[in-house]
């Protein structure tokens, strides 16, 4: 058994390498050097925690461990990358309730807290009870959304935004009478209503929305994490979970200007999933294409762009699109990927897949890197993206989408984009690229499209 001094080191090396993990994460090419250094700081923070002073019963706790670890390892090895989102989501909701648990446990338990220590504990309980609660439920309905299971579209109630109001002043009465006199039934109540909360605030937020809430969520959960080390008088979820809090809301906050939408409008007005009709006249229609055109296209190009989205994540076309550009690049054909920073339904989600599927580092770009090259760019091929490469944000002042920055592709000498059908994106949101005279689309599912495209090719 480590003493509580053993305990504490390793608490410091765990955060520092959990700090270098987040420094690691930063960008593709230490991405892997940055989850070594996470999952050994992991390893250190459990194994010091098992064998610290304040554990007594390894006969109910090893047990627990094993299968927790199963179940681990089954999901790991189970859920493709394309149900990251969902996974996200998910893990989510296991730390609200976690925070949830751990908060009634720390009010029954009691403590020898008096005066202004007992007033503090009790605040860490319900801030912790109430953030976890609303944690827990708005990671499910995230989860439901992202895996189909639950419409996209917001469900707008009537008079949603004074009910939020009214269930967060309702909580801090609550609040006060929980501090005030140590009644449980204040915190049993607010924890009602934070699950209600959670889950209303989620379902009223539109598909279009879906990177923001996970990203939002993932600040959530650190900031419960936290918590409920204030209530543990553990240093080293305090830390970790202000590291993960603090972060997350970085990427809300670099999300939502991505969107060009505040992080208040978010929340309060999500959108997607309505079919919006654009308010300026759309000229021309949507002109079909083949692979042969497509294939000859590619062979006169000497520049070509690949713009992923969600569309390639649902059809595992990442392998596919990368022996595409292999094959182009062998012909001396100079071939890059335009990453816009909410495609897909996670932050990083496209990046991920490329890199899975061996696309090199080096030839993903982002938005800004990219975005003034397209007038020189021969041939761009849209792989079920659509709300990031729609001109209506720049076009049209009446759109939703309207000042949202988005990949210019409409600027290329050829665009193709391949989709399902003639549908809209999350948004819902009408994209005057498909109609316009140098865009051409090539329907069917992206990795068959990308399929036929290679056998053309060979």
């Amino acid at each position: 058994m480590f003493s509580q001094t053993f305990v504490n080191a390793a608490y410091i090396a765990a955060s520092i390498l959990f700090i270098l993990a987040l420094s690691g994460l930063s960008n593709q090419e230490s991405a892997k050097r940055g989850i070594v250094y996470g999952v050994v700081g992991m390893g250190i923070a459990i194994l010091a925690t098992v064998l610290g002073p304040e554990v007594t019963n390894y006969l109910l706790l090893i047990p627990i461990m094993a299968v927790a670890a199963v179940v681990g390892w089954f999901v790991a090895n189970r859920v493709e990358m394309t149900q990251m989102p969902q996974l996200v989501a998910i893990l989510h909701s296991f730390v609200g309730l976690a925070a949830v648990l751990v908060g009634f446990n720390s009010h029954f338990d009691g403590g020898h807290y008096e005066g202004a220590e007992a007033v503090i504990h009790d605040i860490e309980i319900f801030l912790g009870v109430f953030v976890g609660a609303v944690t827990f439920t708005g990671s499910v309905i995230a989860y439901g959304k992202l895996e189909g299971s639950i419409d996209g579209k917001p469900l707008a109630l009537p008079g949603r935004h004074m009910m939020n109001l009214v269930a967060v002043i309702v909580s801090v009465l609550l609040g006060i009478l929980f501090v005030a006199f140590g009644w449980t039934w204040p915190l049993i109540i607010m924890t009602v209503i934070a699950f209600v909360f959670g889950a209303h605030l989620v379902m009223a937020i539109g598909g279009a929305d879906m990177p923001v809430v996970v990203s939002m969520l993932n600040s959530y959960s650190g900031w419960a994490a936290a918590a409920v080390g204030f209530m543990l008088g553990n240093y080293l979820l305090i830390v970790t979970g202000a590291l993960v809090g603090s972060s997350g809301a970085i990427l809300s906050y670099i999300m939502c200007r991505a969107m060009n939408r505040s992080f208040v409008s978010v929340i309060l007005g999500g959108f997607g999933g309505e079919a919006v009709a654009s308010n300026m006249e759309i000229d021309g229609e949507m002109v079909p294409t083949d692979s042969d055109h497509v294939a000859q296209l590619l062979d006169d190009a000497d520049s070509v762009v690949f713009v992923p989205g969600y569309g390639m994540a649902v059809a595992q076309a990442q392998s596919s699109i990368s022996e595409l550009t292999k094959r182009l690049r062998d012909k001396g054909k100079e071939v890059r990927f335009a990453i816009h920073p909410v495609a897909g339904r996670l932050p990083g989600h496209m990046n991920v897949l490329l890199a899975e599927a061996k696309v090199p580092y080096d030839i993903v770009l982002e938005m800004d890197e990219i975005n003034d090259d397209f007038p020189e760019t021969d041939f761009v091929m849209i792989v079920g993206a659509n709300d990031i490469v729609n001109p209506a944000a720049q076009d049209d002042p009446g759109s939703p989408i309207a000042g949202m920055p988005v990949l210019e592709v409409w600027k290329a000498k050829n665009v193709i984009i391949s989709k399902r059908g003639q549908g809209r994106g999350y948004s819902g949101v009408e994209n005057p690229l498909f109609f316009k005279e140098n865009s051409r689309m090539l329907y069917g599912d992206a990795k068959a499209s990308l399929d036929a495209l290679l056998q053309k090719m060979s």
